[in-house]
């Protein structure tokens, strides 16, 4: 896999997992806010079931004074620091969904609250609970329901809450137990432990009415002394409409928005850390792979150049061996077509054998060249003027053929060795001569790979290199011209590793080759 396709796809691996820790964290903050919502819910039905529970102790034939509610509603509500739930507003509603008794903050009712079973705000949140079975509904009725009488003090000055008069009644003498004057104190309504009068036993069941159980104090006999001045029909309405159906809770929600809060922070902390080594993961392995990429390319040179050593050795024997022969073979040649009786098809032949010679020649040079080994003595070198440079040597093969070479891209320069650099772009513009047609053209752009790198790359329209050559092209003694040696690429590759950098073949579209030089360090 290309190294740039591989550093996408652990890239992508590496965004996909972090987006997956950081959904992961989402859904657990999901999970901790509906289990703080649950828990408040829970305490809800917890206080409800509390409450229901004193109301049903401090009830009498369904009865309950509001004297008695009061303060047991005021203590739920009053403010505990301590305390892990906060009520800020209790109220118990009747089958019109309005307050029966009320304590705590009057301002959260409202009757937006009676849609639902809770209402969330950003401060707090309100419950509306059924009572003993009932709910807060004009249709459905009770089993047992509990009245809530209202206290002593609304129906002093002979004025009940109807607004109706009524004179209040002098006790009988048959009816007074030692009471001063204007006391009131009757053997069948005995004090309660707080003070107050108690309602009359119920009397026996003469199948007439419900147990006593399910009695509701609707008749004139079973209302409080302080009321006996209100008519039936007013204390029946009275009654139906202090009747509690149902319960209405509002909770701060400050313990519920800081667990929220400290786990948002929590859960942010951590996809933050994720990213970071997601991040820091990423670098890593990019770091990793060219550090990777460049020991082998220092592999390669090392065993490169071991094996150049070895080729030295015997390229040193074989040109001593070589050189002298062909020198004399060559003099000879020119020796023999000099002689004043040397026919002109002798002359033709010895002219022959010295182009031959010096074929031969050119070779064991060039071989010599590629079997000795390479050391690089790097230098500032400018990259367009000793393009220039290279260009004006071959000029003579550039008019030859007509072409049109042109030097362009970035002006830069580069670390390298003068000498070596000089027969790369040599080799590589002869090679471009060679494949370009006649009138045809040639391009040397040098262009900023990144901050610190640069690339060469040289152009021409050409026959170009089949894909399946790409490769071999820079082998020893490969060649798809006729004229070459095979030597000359194999020689530029052996210069391009000697400096680590690299060197590739390209399609140069609709025709001809790019050969792309890269990782040519910018000089400072």
């Amino acid at each position: 896999m290309n190294p740039e396709h591989r550093g996408r796809w652990v890239s992508g691996l590496l965004l996909a997992a972090w987006l997956l820790v950081v959904g992961w964290q989402v859904e657990e903050h999901q999970r901790v806010v509906e289990a703080a919502k649950t828990d408040l819910r829970s305490r809800s039905h917890e206080i409800a079931g509390t409450l229901g529970a004193v109301t049903r102790a401090l009830r009498f034939r369904s009865v309950v004074f509001q004297e008695r509610l009061d303060p047991v509603l005021s203590e739920l509500v009053t403010n505990r620091p301590n305390s892990l739930v906060k009520l800020i507003y209790v109220g118990l509603l009747n089958t019109d969904g309005e307050p029966v008794v009320a304590v705590g903050d009057t301002n959260l009712f409202s009757h937006e609250i009676l849609a639902g079973s809770e209402l969330w705000s950003a401060r707090y949140v309100t419950f509306v609970l059924p009572v003993e079975g009932a709910s807060v509904s004009t249709e459905g009725g009770t089993n047992n329901p509990t009245v809530v009488l209202p206290p002593r003090s609304n129906f002093t000055n002979g004025v009940n809450r109807n607004g109706r008069d009524f004179q209040r009644r002098e006790p009988r003498a048959d009816e007074t137990n030692g009471g001063g004057p204007g006391g009131f104190s009757a053997p069948n309504f005995p004090l309660s432990t707080n003070g107050e009068m108690e309602p009359p036993p119920p009397p026996p069941n003469d199948g007439n009415r419900p147990p006593d159980g399910g009695d509701r104090p609707r008749g004139g006999n079973r209302r409080p002394p302080w009321m006996r001045g209100m008519s039936d029909a007013d204390f029946k309405a009275l009654v139906a409409k202090r009747e509690v159906h149902g319960l209405v809770l509002g909770m701060s929600t400050d313990n519920y928005r800081a667990v929220c809060t400290h786990d948002l922070w929590l859960r942010g902390i951590i996809g933050f850390f994720a990213g970071i080594s997601a991040l820091g993961a990423g670098l890593a392995w990019r770091n990793i792979g060219r550090t990777a990429d460049l020991q082998i390319r220092l592999v390669r040179a090392s065993e490169l150049n071991s094996h150049l050593k070895e080729l030295n050795l015997a390229a040193a024997g074989l040109a001593h061996e070589t050189r002298n022969p062909l020198n004399i073979i060559r003099g000879q040649a020119q020796m023999i077509s000099r002689l004043p009786d040397a026919s002109p098809d002798v002359r033709e032949k010895s002219k022959t054998i010295v182009d031959e010679t010096d074929k031969v020649t050119a070779q064991l040079t060039e071989f010599i060249n590629y079997s000795r080994p390479r050391e690089v003595r790097r230098t500032r070198i400018a990259l367009s003027p000793a393009c220039h440079e290279v260009v004006r040597t071959l000029a003579l093969d550039i008019e030859e053929k007509k072409l049109r070479v042109e030097v362009g891209g970035e002006s830069l320069a580069i670390e390298a060795d003068e000498q070596l650099l000089r027969q790369v772009l040599f080799n590589l513009l002869i090679n471009a001569i060679q494949a370009a047609g006649e009138n045809g053209n040639i391009q040397i752009v040098v262009l900023r790979a990144s901050a610190t790198e640069a690339a060469l790359e040289v152009r021409d329209d050409g026959p170009g290199v089949p894909p399946e050559n790409r490769r071999e092209i820079f082998k020893p003694y490969f060649t798809t011209h006729q004229k070459g040696t095979g030597l000359g690429l194999a020689v530029v590759q052996q210069i391009v590793l000697a400096h680590g950098w690299e060197i590739a073949c390209l399609g140069n579209g609709p025709r001809g080759a790019v050969f792309r030089l890269t990782h040519l360090k910018i000089a400072g």
